[in-house]
């Protein structure tokens, strides 16, 4: 493991089929008023929104609601957010729903008591948050982006065609039932499979040291790839997918980047599409993966090598007679015949881009350093144009 490095993650967790019992007893540390957080009438649907309002009645909780939170959430909902958490003075924010509602819910909690005009403040230029801030937690209902164990959250600007991140506060709390994955349509679900295969490959596919958090990560691949499968077979599988909501917590909660550069290039390229065309995350990520990884495989020998272990380990490629670069490029094939089978988008076009909106979307690609080659702006433009 390579130079200094703290690990810290304040979150507490509640996992398993009964772990909604424990919101009422949480929420008994946090002042009276709480503004409930979701998206569309799912959670009404399948029962989710009663059972939490019964714990929020046990806890005698004043709830305020705000509904309508959408895939991709913009800005300007951030804003309407904030505007009713400082008019109600909220105590806490509660959000239950999928990733986009976690991330959403830290964005106006770090707005809510910012004067000046958060987009520029906090996206745009990643100034310090030094306003109040509202403690926030969350019920999930969908595995893939890790947001109810990080501070990070992922914004829309349709105005500026650009998706930007900011780490504001991990959650204080999060409450994590298998169970409720069980009401996202399979297009979501294979979508929150693949964004979860991609975090851990951003972080794994970097460095040429001797890692303990590689090992962790090929473990974490490996469990993925068998409850997907799983999961495909049988959506109400729970040991499936009580194991993908696991390692969708694990993948991003900072511990397998310790001690690492990363690289996080799919995800700049996939948030670019997102930006123009306002696709499903993970179904962008698989469309530009593709190329991008053949791409490194054609500039880095440091990247051939890290692929063949992934070949070797994961995808349990047989080296023998092998070059390196058949090795990797053979497990590269696997992995994209297990694309596939998950039904994930193969290109771009699948997700709305036309060629006309690749120009653009190579200005909204910012370009990351740590992985094994550093694009220029035409190799961004090449590999967006590769994956049509």
């Amino acid at each position: 493991m390579l130079g200094t490095f703290t690990f810290h993650n304040p979150t507490t967790l509640h996992f398993g089929d009964e772990s909604l019992s424990f919101l009422s007893k949480e929420l008994k540390s946090y002042g009276p008023k709480i503004l409930l957080v979701y998206g569309g009438g799912s959670i009404k649907r399948f029962g989710i929104y009663d059972q939490v309002m019964a714990e929020l009645k046990k806890a005698g909780k004043q709830v305020i609601e705000l509904s309508g939170v959408m895939p991709n959430p913009t800005i300007e909902k951030v804003l309407e957010g904030a505007r009713l958490a400082r008019r109600e003075e909220v105590d806490f924010i509660l959000g239950v729903g999928g990733g986009s509602t976690v991330d959403y819910i830290k964005a106006v909690a770090g707005c809510a008591w910012y004067d000046g005009d958060p987009w520029q403040y906090y996206f745009k230029d990643w100034q310090p948050m030094t306003c109040r801030w509202i403690p926030v937690g969350c019920v999930l209902t969908m595995a893939g982006t890790g947001s109810e164990m990080d501070s990070c959250a992922v914004i829309s600007s349709h105005g500026e065609h650009r998706k930007m991140f900011y780490n504001f506060r991990n959650p204080d709390f999060a409450i994590l039932n298998p169970k409720f994955t069980y009401t996202v349509p399979k297009y979501q679900m294979v979508a929150g499979i693949y964004d979860i295969m991609s975090h851990i490959l951003e972080q794994y596919l970097s460095g040429t040291d001797d890692n303990t958090s590689d090992y962790i990560a090929e473990g974490l691949m490996r469990s993925l790839i068998v409850s997907s499968r799983a999961a495909l077979k049988n959506p109400e599988d729970y040991e499936a997918r009580s194991n993908i909501m696991w390692t969708a917590t694990w993948a991003l909660n900072t511990l397998i980047d310790r001690g690492k550069a990363t690289d996080w290039m799919v995800h700049m390229l996939g948030q670019a599409v997102a930006a123009f065309t306002d696709a499903t995350h993970g179904h962008t990520l698989s469309a530009v993966s593709r190329p991008y990884y053949r791409l490194l495989l054609e500039k880095s020998a440091d990247a051939v090598a890290k692929f063949r272990r992934l070949a070797v380990v994961v995808w349990e490629v047989k080296p023998e007679g092998k070059t390196g670069s058949e090795i990797a490029m053979e497990g590269l094939l696997k992995m994209e015949a297990w694309m596939d089978e998950l039904g994930l988008a193969k290109t771009i076009t699948e997700c709305g881009a036309t060629p006309e909106l690749i120009e653009g979307m190579a200005d909204a690609c910012p370009i990351c350093q740590g992985g094994y080659y550093v694009l220029s702006r035409n190799e961004v433009v090449s590999v967006l144009k590769a994956s049509l």
